[in-house]
């Protein structure tokens, strides 16, 4: 229990009630959001420090209409040695004023035959930001393999992990910047059950790397 139980009831409701006033206005106002500068993900660079793109995958159309993107990158990337590999997904939305938005990768997870085996989140220092981010990490298994991701939500001004902290900082950002673009960046690594810390470095390192080159990628 908390030690100020107060805060439940004097500061955690009206501020809930607050941010739903600001979401219904949000939603229902009619102003324009600012015109955005996007950039094509298809220009996304194949090479990015010691890592080329060794594979590019199509969004299917079912995907596709359940995710309600702008704009997707799939691809997968590998070192120079092929001693480490990655899989980068990004989905762009360049306004949630219609209803698409950002939904949890692990949604998708029962429909894959992936399992949840670990689950939390994981600070890292990012070249280019002013401070470490916090996204999520979370282990999947299938039968005796396993799988590290790594997933955030991030706009022009914020990486978060929670998707609950995302619609809020929607709502404030967007009647503040009059914009409401975000994207959903992920990350899977292979993990060698004999070695698992070896792809959790290694991940952390693909994160630290093309972190610089998303933001580039995304509107600013």
């Amino acid at each position: 229990m908390t030690r100020f139980p107060f805060l439940s009831l004097r500061y955690a409701l009206p501020l809930t009630l607050l941010v739903v006033i600001q979401a219904a206005a949000f939603y229902s106002t009619s102003s324009p959001e600012m015109q955005l500068e996007v950039k094509q993900l298809s220009s996304f660079p194949e090479r990015v420090g010691e890592w080329r793109m060794v594979a590019e995958y199509p969004t299917e159309a079912e995907v596709q209409e359940v995710l309600r993107a702008d704009d997707t990158l799939n691809r997968s990337y590998a070192t120079d040695d092929n001693r480490s590999g990655a899989n980068l997904f990004i989905a762009f939305f360049r306004t949630q004023k219609s209803g698409a938005a950002p939904h949890s990768p692990k949604n998708c997870l029962p429909g894959s035959g992936w399992t949840p085996a670990d689950s939390g989140t994981v600070t890292l220092d990012v070249p280019g930001w002013p401070e470490p981010v916090t996204i999520n990490r979370y282990i999947v298994a299938r039968g005796d393999a396993r799988t590290l991701v790594y997933y955030w939500y991030q706009t022009a001004h914020r990486v978060l992990a929670s998707e609950y902290s995302a619609k809020i900082w929607l709502v404030l950002d967007s009647l503040r910047y009059r914009r409401s673009d975000t994207s959903l960046v992920r990350v899977v690594v292979p993990l060698d059950q004999n070695n698992p810390e070896a792809g959790e470095k290694q991940a952390a390192n693909f994160v630290r790397t093309f972190f610089p080159t998303i933001r580039q990628a995304l509107p600013r």
